[in-house]
């Protein structure tokens, strides 16, 4: 009888034992499947793009916007009174997660109603403090863009200078204009991040943004 009452205490010692034995077991291999996940999302590297496309009421060269476009274009022409978009410039742009991004360049101008000549050319810069792949609330995979931000020097012709000895020539002056955002996307899902309104036409510049994982 005293046998069996000693057992009984050493058997439910045995099971608390065997059930932390197996509990830390598991826990330890949930924390190493999170570090390789994390060491996994820390070595994956994003490709960028950023698209800036003119909005515009003027006549323009109509071009063929490219498809991964056609939902924000959708979304453009059912809420901005404008008759004409136009891709100026497509910069494409890699990054390691949790990295950062920045670009200076000097470029043609970004509207049409500015004077294209080489010497009225727009200085920009783009750049991303961060970029980071996060979950968001309902457990799905985004990109956080924090500290997003474009800038530019945009040539605008104001009026025309008439000279008693030779042609007309355009006057030319510079609008600063820019944004700054954070801003969280899909998965090469193309959003717009902002619109900028510039010049005395009215065109502006709509900022679209779409970022994936590369292959490698």
């Amino acid at each position: 009888m005293t046998l069996r009452k000693l057992a009984m205490p050493i058997l439910v010692a045995i099971l608390i034992i065997t059930c932390l034995a197996h509990g830390q077991q598991a826990s330890a291999q949930s924390s190493d499947q999170s570090i390789q996940a994390s060491r996994k999302d820390a070595e994956t590297n994003l490709d960028t793009h950023l698209y800036l496309i003119v909005g515009t009421n003027q006549e323009v060269s109509q071009e063929k916007l490219p498809a991964v476009l056609d939902p924000v274009i959708r979304q453009m022409r059912s809420a901005l009174p404008f008759k004409h978009y136009k891709v100026s410039a497509t910069l494409i742009n890699r990054v390691k997660n949790e990295g950062r991004l920045n670009l200076k360049w000097i470029g043609g101008p970004l509207l049409g109603s500015a004077a294209d000549s080489a010497r009225t050319p727009s200085f920009n810069e783009f750049r991303v403090n961060q970029v980071k792949l996060m979950i968001d609330g309902e457990g799905r995979q985004v990109v956080r863009l924090e500290g997003f931000g474009f800038g530019a020097r945009i040539p605008i012709q104001s009026g025309t200078a008439i000279a008693s000895n030779g042609p007309a020539a355009p006057i030319i002056h510079y609008e600063n204009t820019g944004l700054n955002t954070d801003i969280s996307l899909r998965e090469n899902e193309p959003v717009i991040v902002g619109t900028l309104n510039v010049g005395p036409s009215g065109d502006a510049i709509i900022l679209v943004m779409s970022v994936k994982k590369t292959a490698h």
